[in-house]
């Protein structure tokens, strides 16, 4: 008998629990989705200037609020800004030469009379009044053609050169994928499927795409060889030669009789700085760095300029532990001196002015605030008289007027709205443009992310993020912490450190009932050559060990239960989501690993080889997740789009086989024709990882099936 009440009692109190469990409505998901930025957007005024340049630097720009538009007209000659009816409602700004873009397929000449196409694999100048082509290249093939695009996952059809700017020349090269191994992808459809093939090689691969660098005459056709051996696809800025958009490492010579490049080795290690005589072909050897880890030539741009009116190189470094610019003779490859130095670090060079002999650039690491902010400073080639032209606190960003005597500054901080202001080259304020207005937003409940700033997992070094928590918080509560990580190494889990009203769906999460953390881990750029390189050949842990850290230290400011940790991300964030479940058990309890390059090996060669090293000197197998699925004990779910052409879902189903082999349980989402990105089932993702964090993390019961508002499947 007493055994039978036992068994009632027992019965009756899982019962009550189950009574009890939370169950989360689709009013408490619209109000979580009333956070993302198609919603609270509309609730913005003032926040953006697009300037439309006129004759004489002067510009107009429209202002969008609440109860309207208003349109200013600046002239900064005069330094006025007034309101104006002439402008806007379709009014377009002439076109101005140093802002030709190139259109689809073409690359545009600068003199804006030719453009060059790609066509059954040679190169062809299109005349743009008459439409005429001409054929500049016959011996290109297959896999073995001009200007091409297509190493890796990248696969356009846009040519790949740097035209001279005489509009005379190009430069270019002629690829060698001929021995580089093939990917596969094949659509689901009704029917047979289609085979996706291009070349895709990968870390290890004895054959990768070379190039074979020429330079081209375009008005009377002929192509000269330029004289060495085939470079790597390689680039000092990012992992392959064409990161922006065209030729990187390339500069002419203003008469188009010389260019300068730099060639980079394999492993990224090794710099070669060359000039190659446009009529002949002949290259001289001016000098070359090598690194023990991987050099790379700044932020976002190529640091590094030719200048032959005075025989000189600007050359971007991290020799003394810092990015910093230094000034080389051309002549004889000697350094003249070191142009910036200090505990800083040069990002962007953005402008050099060889009459003056002054040098414009961003760099990150003296804002005291945080060290990530980027100023706009000017020095002299000699390395004197350093000056903050943009000395507001926050992160900055700066265009210049057409003749370059004005800059536009819009400055902000991840929870500080953005000021866009006016200034000439001197860094003098000219006018306040606009200053973003969010009180019609903050009337809404919306409320900004808070920075933090923690010590790494080596218990020194100081690393920077944003907490999210709910607008509504129970007295005495501890929430579960969603961790959201990007571990890099060529960016991170930030992204941006401007101000945004919506960073992805971090406190439409939190609305949910969590603690959502973003922590900028080490080994990410923009800071010190040392804190990039901390986990450099072990990508395995980058990062994970100081996003643990973080949070117990967040912990003790923060009403976070640190028994109940989640943690996604999407592609890079993907494979550190999956290796903190695999690595880290006991911590980390729900993960969502979204498109993750789980095995190195099966990713693109330039990446890996650069951020981790040789295959033949770094061992890939002990990093990659497939190697731990195993130790599994929390849950997990992984995601995939069948046609990633970047990530290809094989690195996802490599892990799958392990969880199976290893008898785990765990989830799995595939999206059978979409792409890195899952495009038009985005929301569709989302909706799925709110569920999952409900369910799993916070112990509650999603509304089932919940349409996110602001995107529709088709």
């Amino acid at each position: 008998m007493n055994k039978y009440w036992l068994f009632l009692s027992a019965f009756a109190l899982a019962a009550t629990a189950n009574a009890q469990q939370k169950v989360l409505t689709a009013k408490d998901y619209e109000h979580a989705e009333s956070f993302m930025a198609y919603h609270t957007a509309k609730y913005i005024d003032n926040g953006s200037v697009s300037p439309n340049w006129l004759e004489g630097d002067k510009f107009w720009f429209t202002l969008k609020n609440a109860t309207g538009n208003q349109t200013f007209l600046v002239d900064p000659e005069k330094k006025t800004k007034t309101i104006t009816t002439d402008y806007g409602s379709g009014t377009s700004a002439p076109a101005s030469p140093n802002r030709r873009r190139n259109s689809g397929s073409e690359v545009l000449s600068p003199d804006g009379k030719k453009a060059i196409l790609i066509k059954d694999y040679n190169l062809y100048v299109k005349d743009v009044a008459s439409g005429k082509l001409t054929q500049l290249t016959t011996d290109g093939i297959k896999d073995y053609g001009y200007a091409t695009d297509n190493a890796g996952w990248k696969h356009s059809d846009a040519p790949i050169l740097r035209w001279s700017p005489d509009s005379k020349k190009i430069t270019t090269f002629q690829q060698d994928q001929r021995n580089s191994k093939d990917m596969y992808l094949v659509t689901t459809n009704v029917g047979a499927p289609k085979l996706e093939a291009w070349k895709y090689p990968l870390p290890g691969d004895k054959s990768i795409a070379t190039i074979r660098r020429v330079i081209i005459e375009v008005e009377n056709p002929k192509v000269i060889a330029i004289n060495v051996a085939p470079d790597q696809h390689r680039g000092t800025l990012s992992d392959d030669i064409s990161s922006s958009g065209t030729f990187d490492d390339i500069d002419w010579k203003a008469d188009g009789s010389e260019v300068a490049f730099v060639s980079t080795s394999r492993d990224h290690k090794n710099e070669k700085f060359r000039i190659a005589n446009a009529q002949t072909g002949a290259v001289r050897e001016v000098f070359e760095e090598t690194v023990k880890t991987q050099f790379e030539s700044g932020q976002g741009t190529i640091n590094w300029r030719y200048l032959p009116a005075s025989k000189e190189i600007i050359w971007f470094s991290e020799r003394d532990n810092w990015g910093h610019l230094y000034l080389y003779d051309a002549a004889t490859g000697k350094v003249k001196n070191q142009i910036t130095k200090g505990n800083w670090a040069v990002t962007r060079l953005i402008k050099v002015d060889e009459k003056t002999r002054t040098i414009y650039f961003m760099a990150n690491g003296q804002d005291k605030l945080n060290p990530y902010f980027g100023h706009f400073y000017k020095i002299g080639f000699d390395g004197k008289k350093l000056i903050d032209l943009t000395p507001e606190s926050g992160n900055h960003m700066v265009s210049f007027s057409p003749s370059e005597k004005y800059f536009i500054d819009n400055y902000s901080q991840p929870n500080v709205p953005a000021v866009v202001a006016l200034r000439d080259i001197n860094g003098k304020l000219i006018t306040e443009l606009a200053k973003t207005d969010i009180s019609r937003l903050s009337a809404t409940g919306w409320k900004a992310p808070t920075p933090v700033s923690v010590k790494a997992n080596d218990g020194k070094t100081d690393i920077y993020g944003l907490i999210f928590t709910p607008n509504k918080m129970e007295a005495g509560k501890k929430y579960p912490v969603i961790d959201y990580i990007y571990p890099g190494p060529q960016g991170g889990s930030m992204g941006s450190w401007f101000f945004s009203a919506s960073r992805g769906d971090h406190q439409a999460l939190a609305e949910l009932g969590f603690i959502v953390v973003v922590i900028e881990g080490t080994s990410n750029p923009g800071r010190s050559k040392s804190y990039h390189d901390m986990n450099y050949g072990n990508m395995a842990e980058n990062t994970l060990p100081d996003q643990i850290s973080a949070i117990k230290q967040l912990s003790e400011k923060y009403p976070i239960d640190t028994t109940k940790v989640g943690i996604w991300g999407h592609s890079g964030g993907g494979f550190a989501t999956a290796a903190a479940m695999f690595r880290y058990p006991d911590f980390f309890k729900v993960g969502i690993s979204e498109s993750g390059n789980h095995d190195n090996r099966n990713y693109e060669d330039d990446w890996g080889e650069r951020y981790n090293g040789l295959a033949e000197n770094v061992d890939y197998e002990a990093q990659a997740n497939q190697t731990y699925a195993k130790n599994l004990k929390g849950k997990l779910m992984l995601v995939h789009g069948m046609m990633d052409d970047n990530v290809p879902p094989y690195n996802t189903l490599l892990v799958v086989e392990a969880l199976q082999k290893a008898n785990k349980s765990f989830d799995l989402v595939i999206f059978p024709n979409s792409a890195h990105g899952y495009g038009a089932y985005s929301p569709y993702m989302m909706r799925r990882r709110w569920d999952y964090f409900v369910q799993h993390l916070l112990g509650a019961e999603p509304p089932k099936d919940y349409k996110m508002q602001g995107t529709v499947i088709r």
